[in-house]
């Protein structure tokens, strides 16, 4: 009788523990092995958006402070994490600049009055703000390509310009720089102690705020801001298509896709007739409101919590802003259902998926220079990299945002190479369209280099009609 009894409080006891056990999967307070063998605990299923965080239905609110990236104290990130017989090779890091001020002014109101000057008693703060700003107020020791040398290296006016880096976007690209620091130089030693000028390859476009956030994120990143070893190419084009920018199909795709920017508008009414109230509220004509891309200007207010501007006829308030912000999720809804900004994206993002895939593979091939790329750019370049690489559920790139390729050698099997892609610091390499299946057929935690390389130098151009084979083809519409 005492040994049943004890029989079945074990039994008790091993149910209750079952029961736990499966409770503590389902709330995901402990990690579930997917993998096929079973070797890890780590899930192999990557999910951009946070279903903790996600709002049960579009909230404009919600994705507009998305947008705004409010630097934090710390950061969730996936970057650097590889199995320990992985090493990293070389890293792609593509920006856009951190938070401005709006390109556009809302007539007849008064502008936002931000401060764009650099003050450690003003948050946001960075711990390496003060230095930066000493730093960049003596001046590059080096120069840069023209016409960079004319732009400013940091912003420094009471009342912003428009256009201008503010302090939130210095602070957003100081924390992006030493978060990467911390994962790529500290611990994978991607740069050598005595690195130099030939182990970073700079691009940035000719505006002041693509400069200084790219400097802002190398000042937080490398070990010794040294400006000898600082050299920052320019790029004319916000696609950074260098000798490739002539390419009549591609705009042929964008006028086509602003054509259908531009019914989806007519068809909103809820749209039209807040540009009408909002033009009566400021009295000027409908037409002259919406040409001057209220949002923009709404989006800075927003952000940096400043009321709405008002005049005489009253305020512009957060139902106006709820509506605009609303279509505009709509529009990228639609914009990735239909063909024409895709087509755009394949010819627009080409030329510089191409540079990435050359320097990954002379990389992969033993070559030590430009361990780590750095463009700084703008959401027109980001975005069309977005589409083309297939992350359909990529959000519209915000202020400061970053998109990065790793390149990985297996140490066990040195001659192959694989690769990472993460947007905002979570894992999307297998979301992409050129890899996206590939973990359902093999255990590997990467995709390998192969399948970019044969995206970008054939499968891009299937995809756009199926019959031309390089890019001045397809610009051209040869071999349709």
């Amino acid at each position: 009788m005492l040994y049943r009894n004890r029989f079945l409080v074990l039994l008790a006891l091993a149910g209750l523990l079952a029961f736990l056990s499966l409770s503590l999967q389902f709330f995901h307070l402990i990690p579930v092995s997917t993998t096929k063998d079973g070797g890890g605990s780590k899930s192999r299923k990557r999910i951009m958006p946070d279903p903790v965080t996600e709002p049960p239905t579009v909230d404009p609110v919600y994705e507009a402070l998305l947008y705004c990236n409010i630097p934090s104290v710390a950061e969730h990130s996936m970057e650097g994490h590889a199995p320990h017989h992985y090493k990293l090779v070389s890293v792609h890091v593509f920006i856009r600049h951190g938070d401005r001020y709006p390109l556009y002014a809302i007539p007849k109101t008064k502008r936002p009055e931000i401060d764009c000057t650099l003050v450690a008693s003003r948050k946001p703060y960075h711990p390496k703000l003060e230095a930066f700003v000493s730093h960049m107020s003596k001046g590059p020791g080096a120069s840069f390509e023209s016409p960079l040398n004319s732009l400013p290296l940091y912003p420094n006016h009471p009342l912003c310009e428009m256009g201008e880096l503010t302090q939130t976007g210095v602070v957003q690209h100081l924390q992006n720089g030493q978060l990467l620091r911390d994962i790529y130089l500290r611990k994978h030693k991607l740069l050598p102690n005595n690195w130099s000028s030939e182990h970073l390859y700079l691009e940035t476009t000719g505006k002041s705020r693509t400069l200084q956030s790219g400097l802002a994120l190398l000042y937080g990143f490398l070990p010794d801001f040294d400006w000898k070893k600082i050299y920052f190419k320019h790029q004319p084009s916000a696609l950074f298509c260098s000798g490739s920018c002539y390419c009549p199909l591609r705009n042929q795709y964008l006028e086509k896709e602003q054509r259908r920017q531009y019914l989806l508008r007519l068809k909103n009414n809820d749209l039209e007739r807040t540009y009408g109230e909002m033009a009566k509220i400021v009295d000027i004509p409908t037409k002259q409101l919406r040409a001057a891309n209220p949002i923009d200007s709404m989006l800075c207010h927003f952000c940096h919590n400043v009321s709405f501007p008002c005049s005489r006829g009253g305020c512009l308030g957060m139902e106006h802003f709820k509506v605009i912000k609303t279509h505009q999720i709509e529009d990228e809804r639609e914009r990735h259902e239909k063909p024409l900004y895709f087509g755009y994206s394949l010819l627009g993002a080409h030329p510089i998926l191409n540079q990435t895939v050359n320097r990954m593979q002379r990389a992969a091939a033993g070559w030590t220079h430009e361990l780590f790329t750095l463009y700084s750019a703008h959401d027109v370049t980001l975005s069309p990299v977005l589409s083309a690489l297939g992350l359909l559920e990529a959000r519209f790139p915000r202020f400061a945002a970053r998109l990065i390729f790793e390149l990985w050698q297996d140490r066990q099997k040195p001659s192959e190479h694989s690769v990472r892609i993460l947007y905002n610091g979570a894992d999307v390499t297998f979301h992409t369209s050129f890899c996206h299946d590939f973990h359902k057929r093999s255990p590997k935690p990467m995709c390998p280099l192969e399948n970019l390389v044969r995206f970008v130098k054939r499968d891009m151009f299937v995809a756009l009609d199926g019959s031309s084979t390089n890019y001045y083809d397809a610009c051209h519409g040869q071999g349709a």
